[in-house]
C-alpha cells in the first residue's frame, strides 16, 4: 500500500500524530493503520541480538523480562514517557520514526548501538540509529518504508539513564542522557537528546573520558559537541549546564558503584 497507493502516513499508537492533527500541522490526510500487525510487536532474542518490534508499547517494554535483563536503561526511559495511558498506546517505532530530538528512548538506542530495521515491499534494510537521522524530524526512511524493529547487540558495562524535564513526570525532556560504562578497555558510550537537531552520540567526550582525562576537561569537550537552542521549554544555556551536570553525575555514579 505504501508503495502503490501512497503517499500514506503509517499510524499505530498515534500519541504524536493526533497532536499534530489537532494543531493542524500535519499536512497529510491519508493513513495506513499498522496497529493490528501482531508480527511487529514481538520482543525476543535472535542470534544473540535483542529484537524489539516497532509496535512494542512502552508498557510492553517496561514489563518485558528480556529488556529488563538486557537493556534496563530502555525500561527506565519507557517509564518516563507520559503517563500510563501514553505508555499503553505509544510505540517505540513511533518514537524512532517521529524523529524528535526530545524522544526519550532515542539516547538509549544510540548509546546501545541499536540498528533500525526498515521494511518495504521490496525487502528489509538495516541502518544504525546514529546514521538514521538527517536533521530535525528528518530521517533516511523512504515513503514506502516502515520501521519494523530495533536490533540491539548485547551490552557489556553498566547502563545509565537520566531525564530532566519541567516536572517529575509527564514532561517533555529539556535534556535526556543515556550512557554505558567503559568495559574491557573500551571507552564509555554517551548519547544526549534535546541538545541538537537530532539525538547525538558524543565520541569526543567518550574518548576524553576513555583516555582518563578529568571530568572538567570532558565537560568542556562535551560543550563543543552539543548545540542546544532556546525554545518554549528551555534556554540553550540551561540545557548546556544540565548536560554537563548529567555527565558529571554519570561519572560520579560509576565511581561510587
Amino acid at each position: 500500500m505504501l508503495r502503490d497507493e501512497g503517499p500514506l502516513v503509517p499510524m499505530a499508537g498515534c500519541t504524536d500524530l493526533y497532536v499534530a492533527l489537532n494543531f493542524g500541522t500535519l499536512g497529510a490526510a491519508r493513513f495506513v493503520d499498522l496497529s493490528r500487525l501482531a508480527g511487529l510487536r514481538s520482543i525476543d532474542v535472535r542470534g544473540g541480538v535483542l529484537s524489539v518490534g516497532a509496535l512494542a508499547t512502552y508498557t510492553d517494554i517496561i514489563r518485558s523480562p528480556l529488556i529488563r535483563r538486557r537493556l534496563p536503561m530502555l525500561c527506565a526511559a519507557a517509564r518516563e514517557v507520559g503517563g500510563a495511558q501514553i505508555q499503553n498506546r505509544g510505540t517505540i517505532g513511533g518514537n524512532v520514526a517521529n524523529a524528535s530530538p526530545a524522544g526519550d528512548t532515542l539516547p538509549v538506542l544510540a548509546a546501545a548501538q541499536a540498528i533500525v530495521v526498515l521494511a518495504s515491499a521490496s525487502g528489509e534494510r538495516r541502518v544504525p540509529l546514529t546514521d538514521f537521522y538527517t536533521g530535525y524530524r528528518r530521517s533516511v526512511m523512504r515513503p514506502d518504508e516502515i520501521v519494523a524493529a530495533l536490533e540491539i547487540p548485547k551490552i557489556r558495562g553498566r547502563q545509565w539513564f537520566r531525564k530532566v524535564g519541567t516536572r517529575a513526570a509527564q514532561s517533555i525532556s529539556k535534556v535526556v542522557m543515556a550512557a554505558v560504562a567503559p568495559n574491557d578497555g573500551e571507552p564509555p558510550r554517551i548519547a544526549c537528546g534535546s541538545v541538537a537537531p537530532t539525538v547525538v552520540r558524543l565520541p569526543r567526550t567518550e574518548a576524553a573520558l576513555g583516555r582518563g582525562e578529568d571530568i572538567g576537561e570532558a565537560q568542556r569537550t562535551m560543550l563543543d559537541e552539543i548545540a542546544p537552542i532556546d525554545d518554549l521549554r528551555s534556554s540553550a544555556e540551561y540545557r548546556r549546564r544540565v548536560a554537563v551536570n548529567l555527565l558529571a553525575r554519570f561519572w560520579t555514579d560509576l565511581e561510587n558503584a
